[in-house]
């Protein structure tokens, strides 16, 4: 028979990962007066009767991820779907061990907002909840603690903080990182670049804010753990472009933090090497802008000076393309006969054309063709070069970008085979190591789609819309979906150029560099 005990003579411990959820309400919408709600288990369950927890259940193996266990437990045990709850943090997994029962935990912790009843949810009348519970509360997150009294499950604090990092940076620390995700994940309309810039600055608040009488290791912990964050909940979809850059920042950090100084000054040093870090920042579109002519200069120069102007195709909005577009107009001394398609549903590619022409000056030689995005292949026709930017570059060199890119590509070179396909980048969208299936898919509000069908006149509209909520529905057994993912993956063997501003980059160059954001990523974090 075999043996369930180790060398030690002891039980083999259990191991169990499992979803922890936290639901929060704001109370007059004030964040400052966040509540948590927690659940006191009941003596039916096997661990921890009738200890305070969030919501908790076992990671199984046919769940697709543990942010899928959690919405099925909280489904299970307080009868709410995502209708009623906003999803707010993903906490950094942790473990731990629990000797008194034989298990080792892995935590997932999760943050939802309950949602009222005014914003379409069924607030907290809805909450119904089954035989794992005999009642639940409301606490002030600030005042939840370890102790015997208070009655919560093991390291429910750590759980709770991994949430809700207010708890450690305190109110007002607390309020700019809280401010600094939201404005993240609101904005879809900056790119990768200039929300990397809105998470320095954010982080640059909460250092600021935070109390600083004492530069320690768990000061240095709270950082990191806030840079984390924003990584995580900020936009992930855009979070290579954000961990590059908050790990360029914490490494100036950690360089001040090996100085004999005394904690005021120390500060001001790290609020002064972050404002570095961002002007440095500054600087790399006017690089990408000079790298881009000269690869023009160098490999397409001659068949464009033979006929007197250079066709480009691109798409999208993107400061750093409009930009290098304008330079090669400038520089090249050839008319630019650019041929945008729209990119719906917000039609980016039209603004890209607005900010062209009214930034081009008289001497330029700009011929501008909009098409829309189903007629990429006419566009494509006898061009030189497809130019497209990357909200982030996998470690294999693919290129996620605004939905639409990869039949742009695939269009030019079927159409025109001797395109060039060029990527522009500053070297900050390059991610960590993995493939591109680990990235996040960012589905986004299907009203942007299904308003522009009102202006259009769609025959049946409000049919569809009948049997459309939040993305899909289900009618009479008939199902309407409507997605509007804004990126895709263009595979790196139909890449010809990555145009950055530390030169011209190979696969090889792209490679190292995401080792690179990996090891750093680990060194900062992977201890959190």
């Amino acid at each position: 028979m075999a043996s369930s005990r180790n060398g030690n003579d002891k039980p083999e411990l259990k191991k169990r990962a499992v979803a922890g959820s936290f639901l929060f309400r704001y109370p007059d919408g004030d964040e400052k007066k966040a509540q948590v709600a927690l659940f006191r288990r009941s003596g039916a369950v096997r661990t921890y009767q009738h200890k305070l927890a969030p919501i908790s259940g076992s990671v199984e193996k046919d769940d697709a991820n543990p942010l899928s266990t959690a919405l099925r437990e909280i489904k299970e045990e307080t009868n709410l779907d995502l209708q009623s709850l906003e999803p707010l943090r993903v906490g950094k997994p942790y473990s731990f061990v629990d000797e008194s029962i034989n298990r080792e935990w892995t935590i997932n912790p999760f943050a939802f907002r309950l949602k009222e009843k005014s914003e379409g949810g069924k607030g907290e009348e809805g909450i119904v909840t089954d035989w794992e519970h005999e009642g639940w509360e409301w606490h002030d997150p600030s005042e939840v603690n370890e102790s015997e009294r208070f009655g919560g499950v093991p390291k429910l604090v750590d759980s709770l903080r991994r949430v809700w990092p207010e708890y450690d940076l305190g109110p007002d620390a607390g309020k700019a990182l809280t401010s600094g995700l939201q404005r993240l994940r609101d904005d879809h309309a900056s790119g990768a670049r200039q929300l990397a810039g809105m998470a320095i600055s954010t982080l640059r608040e909460v250092i600021a804010k935070m109390d600083s009488s004492t530069i320690d290791n768990t000061w240095w912990e709270n950082v990191r753990m806030a840079a984390w964050h924003l990584c995580k909940n900020g936009r992930e979809s855009m979070g290579a472009a954000i961990t590059s850059a908050l790990v360029a920042v914490l490494n100036r950090i950690e360089s001040v933090l090996a100085q004999s100084l005394a904690p005021p000054e120390k500060i001001q040093r790290i609020l002064q090497a972050i404002d570095e870090q961002a002007a440095e920042r500054e600087v790399s579109t006017s690089r990408i802008r000079a790298n881009f002519v000269k690869y023009l200069r160098e490999n397409l120069y001659q068949e464009i000076a033979s006929k007197g102007n250079i066709v480009i195709l691109t798409m999208s909005s993107s400061s750093t393309i409009s930009s290098c577009l304008l330079e090669a107009a400038a520089s090249l001394g050839v008319a630019l006969d650019l041929r945008i398609l729209e990119s719906r549903p917000k039609c980016e590619g039209a603004s890209l054309a607005a900010k062209l022409l009214e930034a081009a000056d008289e001497k330029m030689k700009l011929d501008i063709t909009l098409y829309t995005d189903s007629s990429a292949a006419i566009a494509a026709a006898g061009v030189d070069i497809v130019v497209i930017g990357a909200d982030r570059i996998s470690s294999d060199a693919d290129v996620s970008n605004k939905t639409g890119s990869l039949p742009t590509v695939l269009s030019a070179r079927y159409v025109t085979p001797k395109a060039k396909v060029i990527i522009l980048s500053e070297t900050d969208k390059i991610a960590g190591p993995g493939s591109i299936d680990e990235h996040v898919v960012e589905d986004n509000d299907p009203l942007e789609v299904t308003k522009a069908w009102n202006a259009a006149g769609v025959q049946g509209k409000a049919v569809i819309d009948s049997s459309l909520h939040p993305g899909q529905s289900a009618l009479d057994g008939k199902r309407v979906t409507v997605k509007n993912i804004y990126f895709e993956w263009v595979p790196a063997s139909l890449v010809d150029a990555y145009v950055t501003e530390k030169g011209l980059w190979s696969s090889g160059d792209i490679a190292k560099r995401s080792q690179w954001i990996g090891n750093e990523m680990d060194r900062f974090f992977k201890d959190l």
